[in-house]
């Protein structure tokens, strides 16, 4: 029975390990680039990913015979890590920092808070604010469009169109949800223009009253360990700011 558990966990971990691989170089990953961080032979792993492609988590990359994180890869790994997510220090200093300013204007504070997303995140970052139909504020597109996944220009031409139209992101945003942050990848997203994304949103508030959603929108090889503590740290932050306002 330990046995099991053992092999449960180190499968788990091999999975993280090569997630967390492909999303900082967005190439597939081979056995001997995993296998060094176990202690184990290339064979090993590359049963084990075997098995993790049976599973429907992994997936090959073309002829090659590294592997790919396929959505449920993602999804698994979103859930499994979200417990253990944290920001570090020094960001969260950054961020209270940001909000002990004086603010003048909503509209100025949401404006700001949109840049200090995607400056943190380096994806595009979205404000919106539940009184202001059909409208929100949005920084970092151009960061969309350096990804390797974003080279399809039919592809990019629909993303950048949907963000102008707003009213179908607008309601994906908008959709409820009861966590602190919501995280929804490739097709749970409901839009063709945004199989390949990944969409991270939290909720401000003021006295437990929904204002609005912040969102973090990039590709689905996006650094979610690092993007979901940030986007739930500046929500508390903005809150807070705003209840002073």
């Amino acid at each position: 029975m330990v046995r099991n558990v053992d092999h449960e966990l180190r499968r788990k971990a091999i999975l993280a390990a090569t997630i967390n691989r492909y999303i900082k170089q967005a190439c597939a990953v081979a056995s001997e680039d995993i296998a060094k961080g176990f202690d184990l032979s290339s064979a090993t792993i590359r049963n084990i990913f075997a098995g993790l492609e049976d599973g429907g988590y992994l997936t090959h990359a073309y002829t090659s015979g590294g592997r790919i994180p396929t959505k449920k890869g993602y999804r698994y790994y979103v859930d499994f890590l979200i417990a253990q997510m944290q920001l570090l220090q020094v960001e969260k200093e950054q961020i209270i920092k940001e909000y002990h300013r004086e603010i003048n204007r909503l509209e100025d504070t949401l404006e700001k808070t949109s840049e200090l997303i995607s400056a943190m995140t380096h994806y595009a970052g979205i404000v919106s604010f539940l009184g202001w139909q059909g409208r929100f504020f949005y920084n970092g597109i151009s960061l969309i469009l350096e990804q390797p996944e974003f080279k399809d220009f039919l592809r990019l031409r629909h993303l950048i169109r949907m963000i102008e139209e707003k009213e179908q992101l607008l309601n994906i945003i908008n959709r409820e949800f009861s966590d602190k942050v919501k995280v929804y990848i490739g097709e749970e997203l409901g839009c063709p223009e945004m199989e390949n994304c990944s969409l991270v949103v939290s909720c401000y508030r003021i006295k437990n009253k929904p204002l609005g959603r912040l969102a973090v929108l990039g590709p689905m090889r996006m650094e979610y360990d690092h993007i979901i503590p940030t986007l739930e740290c500046i929500s508390q932050e903005l809150s807070e700011a705003l209840s002073r306002f």
